[in-house]
């Protein structure tokens, strides 16, 4: 696992950098070798925030990227709130992983897919599939359908490309842009 840790608005100490490889090489073990981690320990500069101590992580794996973020009064303590969250969304990465190829073994030895899903009751389910045409118009005009729906995320095809892209609603108020690579 290789780390990479900068700050923002923080002077990263040999301290919190032997702390924070320490605390995320538990994670090692869980994960493929090639995995890159990059942690971005930051201090939030306005006053009436208490929890102004942020750990940030993403990492990138063979399969998904997985990220978090935890702010707390402390910079080790969000550090270890991060590292809990990482250990989850890496053991929920590793079930479903597992679970993929017991399905695609039952196929393989017969066992029809219907079967293999009534079979798999651990973890979450898809508990409704929408259809939708999908409109070809500017990321403002999405932000604009976002509002009107009140939903967190708009999926739309972009005029411009004519990929399809997601418009979110981030969590300082403002919005982002997913496009394909």
């Amino acid at each position: 696992m290789r780390l990479h840790v900068k700050g923002k608005n923080v002077e990263v100490s040999d301290a919190i950098h032997d702390y924070a490889e320490r605390k995320l090489g538990k994670l090692a073990p869980q994960l493929a070798d090639p995995t890159h981690v990059e942690l971005e320990l930051a201090v939030e500069k306005n006053p009436s925030i208490a929890d102004n101590h942020v750990a940030e992580a993403t990492i990138w794996t063979k399969g998904p990227v997985l990220r978090a973020r935890e702010a707390s009064s402390d910079m080790k303590a969000s550090i270890d709130l991060l590292v809990d969250k990482l250990e989850r969304q890496v053991k929920r990465y590793r079930q479903k992983r597992r679970h993929e190829h017991e399905r695609h073994h039952e196929r393989a030895n017969g066992v029809t897919p219907a079967a293999a899903t009534i079979s798999s009751t651990e973890g979450t389910m898809i508990v409704k599939t929408k259809q939708f045409v999908l409109n070809g118009m500017s990321p403002e005009e999405a932000v604009e359908q976002l509002e009107l729906i009140g939903h967190d995320f708009f999926v739309f095809r972009n005029d411009e490309s004519g990929e399809i892209n997601v418009v979110y609603r981030r969590r300082d108020g403002d919005y982002g842009v997913i496009e394909p690579a």
